[in-house]
């Protein structure tokens, strides 16, 4: 992998790339001509780069890729945090020096992102990032968080519920089980028997997946289970089917069941995201960094992202060099 100076150059910049599409074996840290903001347009300086399952997933392979609208040569990673140095003409609602956050698709590692003002993920997205959240946490928030809230909004928490959330452990499960809580329900989260006190420390109760699952949960729930929800694939929906939570009550982010919702962060509230970003900063949502890797080990990152057996966000560093 190429590596680089403490400084940038001028007119230089850093992106990571790939030639073809592939494993982490194919991303490459390279030296490219320096964006700049055009007419509707701002630029941001990205300080932090979360990585999330879609990244590698959306690269694996050129008939994948097609579907996400991605050709090559082509960028990687989704979510950023970082400032803005450059506004261009016609922008209202940010200016030079603004704090913000968002998603990119497929082009967040890299020192610049290019973003529509009134974009949306393909063309990019910006928050204002509130007091209180640093540029790695706010980093982690875009595609995970705006995920957890659409299946959560399709679910319709409220303090009489008991979910069963599948995956809790996971980059979405972070945030799926603490929106959970705070919308007043009790929640009951898989994962192995080893990340017991993890989910506990999230506010779930666990569950060891795996077979007996439903008696289990059975056993642990004392009562009604009253909405489900799969991060994972579909495991989650038949054992929820089992405990007679109907089709409605149950949704999926990573599976299709015929007669069960499915949610992306496509579907969140426009709101929701910086309503996410406003809990962190009032420390009622709180995002547990498992790693943070220098932009030069990009792959070391995406391999232990990859391997799906992390607890909490992988975090890529792209903060100037003095």
């Amino acid at each position: 992998m190429q590596q680089h100076g403490d400084a940038l150059r001028d007119g230089a910049s850093r992106a990571v790339l790939l030639d073809s599409f592939g494993g982490p074996e194919v991303l490459a840290l390279k030296d490219v001509p320096e964006p700049l903001a055009g007419d509707g347009q701002i630029r941001v300086r990205v300080s932090a780069a979360g990585l999330n399952p879609m990244d590698w997933f959306m690269t694996a392979d050129a008939e994948t890729a097609a579907r996400f609208g991605l050709s090559l040569p082509c960028g990687f990673g989704t979510d950023y945090a970082g400032v803005v140095d450059q506004v261009g003409a016609g922008v209202s609602g940010y200016a030079d020096g603004d704090r913000v956050f968002g998603a990119a698709l497929s082009r967040a590692v890299a020192d610049y992102v290019v973003l529509d003002a009134d974009g949306n993920i393909a063309r990019g997205i910006a928050h204002h990032t509130p007091e209180g959240v640093d540029d790695r946490t706010a980093a982690t928030l875009a595609i995970a968080g705006s995920t957890a809230s659409a299946a959560l909004d399709a679910l319709d928490l409220g303090p009489g519920d008991t979910v069963l959330i599948g995956g809790a452990g996971g980059g979405v499960g972070v945030f799926a089980v603490q929106l959970a809580r705070i919308a007043g329900a009790r929640v009951i989260g898989t994962g192995s028997p080893s990340s017991a006190e993890y989910l506990r420390s999230l506010g779930a109760q666990p569950v060891a997946y795996g077979e007996g699952l439903v008696g289990r949960v059975r056993d642990l729930a004392a009562g009604t289970i009253t909405a489900a929800l799969d991060l994972h694939g579909t495991d989650t929906v038949h054992v929820a089917r089992e405990l007679e939570v109907p089709d409605d009550r149950i949704c999926t982010i990573a599976g299709q069941v015929d007669g069960v919702p499915a949610a992306n962060g496509a579907n969140a509230a426009p709101d929701a995201l910086e309503n996410i970003a406003h809990l962190v900063a009032a420390g009622r949502l709180r995002v547990p960094l498992a790693a943070t890797y220098p932009v030069e080990d990009i792959r070391v990152a995406v391999e232990l992202q990859a391997a799906r057996h992390v607890r909490g966000k992988v975090v890529i560093d792209l903060s100037p060099q003095p």
